[in-house]
């Protein structure tokens, strides 16, 4: 059974529908009980850091959280992937839930070598490469491209935790992990068959 935490900032509906896509029996809960009881969670996101963080604290979600991946996989999506960092400095600096070494930036906007303006959000379809094929996230299809929307990128304290990258006027970790901790920055649910097998082997690691 795989638990996705609802905490009032996830794009529930379609995670669930995805995993349902996959046969993968799963929950959709807010109750710490219940997803005690789950062999892997999902970290769903939309929106921003500093309002996610503070609903996790005051609903006590980061402590379970912290306490359930002593010995259970997690996997975050999009900014849920972002909540597992040190710090963001989305309206102003905020502390995550730490759990992976990196912060949170925003895409700067500028091309200092081609001194021109870029568009933000980095948002749309776009090509992953893996750099950790040994992850058990990792996805051998003929596919690459993965559904992106974000203003904000994770920055990675090291080289090891950033498993796969796109390129977006630099460098932009896509997946990341290491341990039984893993996040992507694109939606996996809505990435077509690259996603859902991205998606897929998270779950197999649970199950």
């Amino acid at each position: 059974m795989i638990g996705v935490l609802d905490y009032g900032m996830g794009n529930l509906f379609s995670v669930s529908a995805a995993l349902d896509r996959l046969h993968i029996p799963h929950l959709v809960s807010p109750n710490h009980d219940e997803l005690a009881r789950t062999d892997g969670l999902i970290l769903p996101g939309v929106g921003s850091f500093h309002d996610a963080m503070a609903i996790l604290r005051d609903q006590d979600h980061d402590r379970f959280i912290d306490e359930y991946v002593r010995h259970k996989p997690l996997l975050g999506i999009c900014l849920g992937m972002q909540l597992l960092l040190e710090t963001s400095e989305e309206n102003g600096t905020t502390d995550g839930l730490a759990l992976l070494p990196g912060h949170v930036v925003r895409f700067a906007g500028f091309d200092e070598q081609t001194g021109h303006r870029y568009k933000v959000p980095h948002m749309g379809w776009n090509h992953i490469q893996w750099h950790q094929q040994d992850s058990p996230l990792y996805a051998e299809t003929e596919e690459t491209y993965v559904y992106f929307v974000h203003s904000y990128k994770a920055v990675m304290a090291e080289s090891a935790t950033c498993l796969a990258s796109a390129d977006y006027h630099g460098d932009v970790p896509a997946v990341i992990g290491q341990g039984r901790i893993f996040g992507t920055q694109f939606h996996p649910e809505k990435s077509g068959t690259l996603g859902m097998t991205i998606l897929n082997n998270f779950c197999s690691l649970c199950l």
